[in-house]
């Protein structure tokens, strides 16, 4: 890799800078629970549609994207683009006005509203557990990729300290500058740092991308080095057929659906940013305005993925030289794990600390295990120059303070509003809320480092994730869309259906696994009975039971048991309300974001 300097390191000092010098100047303006766990709902649109865009890039999304586009290739800016796109849309046009407009402060109290206060509950314990599951895998990854590219392999004191220990350095460090920053800025500090990492993002991996074809031989370059063919097949093994062209585009795009849906219209993390603006038009618009951006950014981080798996695979060199009459052996060394590797991107290890030492695992058929996460990290490392390198590992950093902040004011608001108020202390003052969010965010701190600290042993990270998201929010989907759609559902079928979508999720996870992996927290805990493609099919299916279970779980329910009257779920169905002026409908603008993805998608697919 390049070497990294001085300046290279000025740069993510500056970032912090800036952010904390936010989260300063916002710390005036909060006076009350509102304001810091709800931004104060005085925001306008433009800037909770790049919060909301920034929310969805931590660290586990930015790493995804480039591990997808290392395995699965172009096909996979659909599942990352118009899949997403299409999900985001939708919650901005439906769902939106309802979560907005019914008064709720966070996504478990809508659905307290629209049903009872057990589901509401349910919710809430779910997602908690979500958050501080996935702010600790993040947590972890990156501490791990920190030692995977050696940028403090010249520090003594790390030397000394070992791996071991500075991966738990590198884990709280990270928790600790989100605490402070979180209680000095609340929320709206939080909107404003995503707003900047967003533009962190495109500003220090756009080189990457640039400078990666370059060094590749440009866009024939790079569809020479990797066949298109072997990417398009790849998505066929989550058992839905394969194709090419708009049949593996649609294909993609079904799977981001699934996969994607529960998260853009029902996770309180991305949410919360839109349900922060000033009015219900402002937080329509958000998810359209992150969708408009999101067009061409998959390509920013996916192209690089695909090149990092396109370039030669290093391999370990012996150079011979005569100096003075003396012969002389240079002989360069790279890792086991890059050797086995392909391409750029390293061998899986079963190291729990440093990705590229340890043992390479293999799969079923004796072949490398590739560590694709690592896909991005490496194309970085490669291309960046010195400072532009400097600026790749700000954003970095951006993503992972971002991610983590978004999950820890999340968990505020929902343990303040949707536990401590609604089960133990319902007539406490405003004082009382505010500083319960604060020590909320402390514990939340210190769950998610021991949460960092267990996933050490959790196998696969990225899958891991994915099962998270498939046995929390996938259930969720379905309560939200029944309970906005369909009145009849009731507050016994939501609790019911939502318990049976997660068990069903559980057992999937419990019983399969990926042809790649081990049997670990990604699955296969009880038994093996079946083995898919890949960690992500199994996820994907992971989402399709659990969402099948719930909704007929719920259906069921709800026709044995008493609905609400129509009178007590105004404001908590979907109603459209256009705005007045024909040009500034949402319904526009979806359209036109829309048709961008597709053209994008299809060129690229």
């Amino acid at each position: 890799m390049n070497q990294v300097s001085a300046v290279d390191f000025l740069l993510p000092l500056l970032y912090l800078f800036f952010l904390l010098s936010i989260a300063m100047g916002v710390k005036a303006g909060i006076a009350g629970s509102r304001d810091f766990l709800l931004a104060g709902r005085e925001l306008p649109a433009w800037l909770c549609g790049l919060a909301f865009a920034g929310a969805s890039l931590g660290s586990m999304e930015l790493l995804g994207m480039g591990a997808a586009g290392a395995r699965y290739g172009l096909a996979s800016a659909a599942y990352f683009g118009l899949g997403a796109i299409a999900a985001m849309l939708f919650a901005g046009l439906y769902l939106m006005p309802v979560y907005y407009g019914s008064g709720a402060r966070t996504v478990p109290e809508f659905i307290g509203m629209r049903f009872d206060g057990k589901t509401r509950t349910l919710n809430a314990g779910l997602f908690l557990t979500m958050t501080i599951l996935s702010a600790g895998i993040s947590l972890y990854a990156m501490a791990r990729l920190v030692l995977a590219l050696e940028l403090f392999e010249r520090v003594e004191s790390v030397e000394r300290m070992g791996s071991q220990s500075f991966l738990f350095v590198a884990i709280c460090v990270p928790a600790a500058l989100v605490l402070v920053y979180v209680l000095l800025g609340g929320l709206m500090g939080t909107m404003y740092g995503q707003v900047l990492q967003f533009f962190m993002v495109v500003a220090g991996l756009l080189p990457v991308t640039v400078l990666g074809l370059m060094n590749i031989g440009g866009w024939s370059g790079l569809k020479a080095r990797v066949a298109a063919t072997s990417y398009v097949e790849a998505w066929g093994g989550h058992g839905v057929g394969s194709g090419a062209g708009l049949a593996s585009v649609g294909l993609a795009v079904m799977i981001g659906l699934v996969m994607g849906a529960g998260y853009w219209c029902t996770d309180f993390r991305v949410v919360q940013t839109a349900m922060a603006a000033k009015n219900v038009n402002a937080a329509r618009r958000a998810p359209m305005i992150a969708a408009a951006m999101r067009v061409l950014l998959p390509l920013i981080v996916i192209v690089p993925g695909l090149i990092a798996i396109g370039m030669p695979t290093p391999e370990t060199q012996t150079m011979v030289r005569e100096e003075n009459g003396a012969i002389i052996h240079e002989i360069t060394v790279v890792p086991k794990a890059a050797e086995a590797g392909k391409g750029l991107v390293p061998a899986a290890t079963d190291s729990v600390t440093n990705p590229m030492e340890g043992n390479v695992l293999t799969d079923g058929r004796g072949q490398a295990r590739l560590y694709y996460a690592m896909a991005m990290p490496e194309a970085m490392a490669r291309f960046l120059p010195t400072g532009l390198l400097g600026l790749g590992l700000a954003a970095l950093l951006a993503c992972l303070l971002s991610g983590v902040a978004a999950s820890m004011t999340a968990f505020n608001s929902v343990f303040t509003y949707d536990l401590y108020e609604a089960l133990w202390k319902k007539d406490a003052s405003d004082g009382r809320l505010l500083v319960v969010g604060r020590w909320a965010a402390v514990g939340f701190a210190v769950l998610a480092v021991g949460a960092g600290c267990a996933a050490m042993r959790a196998g696969s990270l990225m899958e891991m994730l994915a099962g998270v998201f498939a046995v929390v929010n996938a259930p969720l989907l379905a309560t939200v869309l029944l309970g906005v759609f369909w009145r009849r559902t009731t507050g016994h079928g939501a609790f019911a259906g939502m318990l049976a979508g997660v068990a069903a999720a559980i057992a999937h996870m419990g019983l399969t696994v990926g042809a790649e992996q081990v049997r670990s927290w990604a699955g296969g805990w009880w038994a093996v009975v079946h083995r898919y493609p890949s960690g992500l099919a199994q996820s994907f299916w992971t989402a399709v039971i659990a969402l099948g279970a719930n909704a007929a779980v719920t259906v069921f329910v709800s026709l044995c048991t008493e609905a609400k009257v129509q009178t007590e779920l105004v404001g908590l169905t979907n109603v459209e309300k256009p705005a007045r002026v024909w040009w500034m409908r949402p319904e526009r603008l979806a359209a036109v974001v829309l048709v961008a993805g597709l053209v994008v998608c299809v060129l690229v697919g």
